[in-house]
């Protein structure tokens, strides 16, 4: 029986933990699990046996932490060979049971690193380390690729694609979500599922983070929008400290009650991740077992998603902003010219501030490398803007490069009737995912009827199922002609995205203001024609959001129709004035504030000088409107309202600020606020939780002593004993590296006692910290800002 045959056919059951048994088994702090595989091989195997015991259908190959940054060339340990014997010693404990569906899978977790522009680890980057590992796992025999504990859909990206272009395994990817129901760079169950389901992985789920109670909500929007099979391997409750070794909280008994609960909702596979046990899994096998098995379905959602939230096609009209286009736009045309991104990024936040959803990427000038401009265009926007994005182009090169590193699920504008135009989008949707743009014509050109515009929307649908591609991914445009020249235009239009919806049952989108060129008072033109295209079911509208008569339509039709609970949107955008505050126009030149809560680096540059040339004095910017500023981004950040790209982007912009100002202090230095030292502690490579701190701490004029990861305790002790530090930040993400931080809080005690110790990372908890006696347990970046502000301002 092969891996996907079992998948859609059976209830499957993962093993559980793994560090916390090998801590049992003598573990050392720091030490690295996936030497064993080599060092200690009995015990690995050991470990697989008594979870295939227990029931375990699914093992995970000890190689969660196993990259060339954990283990670089010319180590003491060889990558290749510990990802070989890790493979291996799973293998031989699969063959040697006798039940037929028992599989092994080659798991990963995450580099540590943040990738850019968040971060310093490039895309590709990401992608050869774990294609490293890929190579070496399926030579050696794995069945499956698990791709797990993912907390940034970018880096599962990545690593989806490296595990997809290095081998034919079935491919599964599990996420990380944090009790507010997001990932760390701010993705939602709905933009994951986007995300993973367009890169054609085979089953995708919820790992590690939280107990089996707390993950239901979030089980419950992954059935709600997967079409795939589920996975659910939660942690064994909350973790504490007892005889210096991880515990949890949640029995076997339990945890198997929770996951009957959650094998009723239709979950196909579950498991366990840390604190779990042999007997956790076989108490969970017992209770779920024989509980009817329902296959995945497909859930027939349209989505297009980008890292942070999705937009559902369908369900109520979607609006997408077309003003980042260079066609019949002198200045834009310009601002491509110059290479000036920032104007691109304040049409992009004017078009938001009105209200698009979705916004139109188009660069296309004939003097200018379109390829390179495309992908820098959407990595800037992305960097600093929430929304999905159309990426619009006719050069094959530039869709299939800005479409690798997309992050999320964009759509795509567009594919003809015409076979070449066919031949050369459709392999690029299957590989990378995408809402396909459809536009009814062919190598004959526009039908003039909506039987003919009709026929060829068939084609492109039928098309597309041949490379494996559904329908509910294809959003056809008949085609929006001007009246001035052609009298029934509008009519034949409107009849064809009545028939399309009815007969196809597809999408579909128009370019709403091309029916009005040539004309006096376009505005009335458009408003008519994109309301009566509404009422025949028009799903997408490309247009111009700042258009308050448009938007007003939209909203109307919405409010009339039942598709805005209670008039919500529509009282929000209208209460209190007959119409909407008029956006800020992309050339009006946004506050140094605004620059800072969008994240706009050059914008910020730009508006602290401005700012200086207008006499204000350089300390005044900075206490007036910087902190403030940054104050405004963090309470956003801790309630939820803004995610972690738009946080460290909010950094850089101000520290792009902060640089200007300094520069007009004579030499001046900023007043620090005080000497903070940062680590991860001995044995964890992952880096990302204190290089956040580090950037927030920086903007708030504290000097940080940044020790790096993998950090012993007596450096750390060092480092704390210089002059001025009165506090101290340590990391950590494994359950296996927590002894190590409690090892040092324990030397610091002992060599620095009046240094104040504040700890945060995945596997620590406010009764945890205070366990291994930390002074303050921090939930996240700006939560370490305001315990130094305290400790400082004592």
């Amino acid at each position: 029986m092969t891996f996907l045959n079992a998948l859609h056919s059976q209830r499957l059951f993962f093993d559980g933990g793994t560090g916390t048994l090998l801590q049992a088994q003598g573990l050392k702090g720091g030490e690295l699990p996936e030497t064993w595989n080599l060092l200690h091989p009995d015990r690995i195997s050991n470990l697989h046996r008594a979870y295939l015991a227990a029931g375990s259908n699914i093992l995970c190959t000890n190689t969660f932490g196993a990259n060339a940054l954990k283990f670089p060339a010319g180590g003491q340990f060889d990558l290749e060979e510990l990802v070989t014997a890790g493979v291996r010693l799973a293998c031989e404990a699969r063959d040697a049971d006798p039940r037929p569906d028992v599989f092994v899978a080659l798991d990963m977790g995450p580099t540590g690193k943040l990738l850019k522009p968040m971060g310093d680890l490039d895309f590709e980057d990401a992608v050869a380390l774990y294609a490293q590992v890929v190579r070496a796992g399926a030579a050696a025999g794995a069945d499956l690729v698990l791709i797990e504990t993912m907390s940034d859909s970018y880096e599962a990206k990545a690593a989806v694609l490296a595990a997809k272009e290095n081998c034919d395994l079935p491919v599964v990817v599990t996420t990380v979500y944090g009790e507010n129901g997001k990932l760390l760079t701010g993705g939602t169950p709905a933009s994951t599922v986007a995300l993973l389901e367009g890169l054609g992985v085979d089953a995708l789920g919820v790992n590690c983070g939280l107990g089996p109670a707390q993950m239901l909500p979030i089980v419950k929007q992954l059935v709600e929008y997967a079409s795939v099979p589920l996975i659910v391997n939660p942690n064994a409750g909350l973790p504490h400290a007892c005889d210096g070794c991880t515990v949890f909280d949640v029995g076997p008994a339990e945890f198997a009650v929770h996951m009957g609960t959650i094998a009723d909702l239709g979950v196909q596979i579950l498991g366990g991740c840390c604190g779990t046990t042999p007997d956790h899994i076989r108490a969970a096998v017992e209770v779920c077992r024989d509980k009817p098995f329902t296959p995945a379905v497909d859930r027939g959602r349209t989505l297009v998603s980008s890292y942070a939230q999705a937009v559902e096609i369908g369900p109520a009209p979607v609006v997408i902003g077309e003003r980042i286009n260079p066609t019949g736009k002198k200045k834009f045309q310009q601002a491509l010219r110059d290479h000036n991104i920032e104007y691109l990024l304040n049409e992009a936040f004017a078009q938001e501030e009105a209200g698009a959803q979705v916004l139109d990427v188009n660069v296309g000038l004939p003097e200018i490398d379109e390829p390179a401009l495309l992908v820098e265009v959407m990595e800037s926007l992305q960097a600093v803007l929430p929304l999905p994005l159309q990426l619009d182009t006719s050069d094959p090169e530039a869709m299939e490069r800005a479409m690798r590193r997309y992050n999320g699920k964009p759509m795509l504008n567009s594919v003809s009737g015409k076979a070449e135009s066919m031949a050369a989008l459709f392999p690029l949707v299957k590989k990378y995912g995408g809402v396909v743009v459809g536009l009814a014509l062919d190598e004959n050109g526009i039908p003039p009827t909506a039987e003919g515009r009709l026929a060829i929307a068939k084609k492109i649908c039928d098309t597309a199922a041949q490379y494996g591609i559904p329908r509910k991914e294809i959003v056809i445009d008949p085609l929006t002609l001007t009246i001035s020249s052609e009298p029934e235009a509008a009519k034949v239009t409107l009849e064809a995205v009545g028939r399309i919806k009815k007969e196809l049952w597809v999408s579909t989108i128009l370019g709403v203001s091309n029916v009005s060129f040539g004309l006096p008072k376009r505005e009335l033109v458009n408003t008519a024609f994109f309301t009566m295209a509404l009422q025949q079911g028009l799903d997408c509208a490309i247009l111009n959001p700042n258009n308050a008569a448009m938007m007003g339509a939209w909203r109307g039709y919405q409010a009339l129709m039942g598709l805005d609970p209670q008039c919500g949107r529509y009282i929000a955008a209208y209460g209190g004035q007959e119409t909407p505050a008029a956006p800020v126009a992309a050339g009006d030149g946004p506050s140094l504030t605004d620059c800072v809560l969008r994240g706009s680096k050059e914008g910020a540059a730009q508006a602290a000088q401005a700012a200086l040339d207008g006499g204000k004095p350089p300390l005044d910017i900075v206490d007036s409107v910087l902190i403030p500023a940054l104050d405004q981004v963090g309470q956003g950040f801790e309630k939820g309202t803004l995610f972690l790209p738009q946080l460290l982007m909010s950094a850089e912009a101000a520290k792009a600020a902060f640089e200007v100002v300094q520069n007009a202090m004579s030499g001046e230095d900023r007043p620090s606020q005080g000497a903070v030292v940062l680590a991860t502690v001995k044995g964890d490579i992952h880096d990302i939780g204190k290089n956040i701190v580090k950037v927030l701490l920086e903007n708030y004029s504290f000097t940080v002593i940044d020790l790096g990861r993998d950090v012993a305790p007596e450096r750390i002790v060092e480092a704390a004993g210089q002059p001025g530090v009165k506090l101290v930040g340590l990391s950590a993400l494994m359950t296996t590296t927590v002894v190590s931080m409690e090892e040092t809080i324990r030397q610091l005690r002992e060599t620095c006692p009046q240094v104040k110790i504040v700890v945060g990372g995945a596997v620590l908890t406010p009764a945890y910290a205070d366990q291994i006696g930390a002074d303050c347990y921090a939930k996240d970046a700006m939560a370490t800002v305001r315990y130094a502000k305290e400790i400082y301002q004592d």
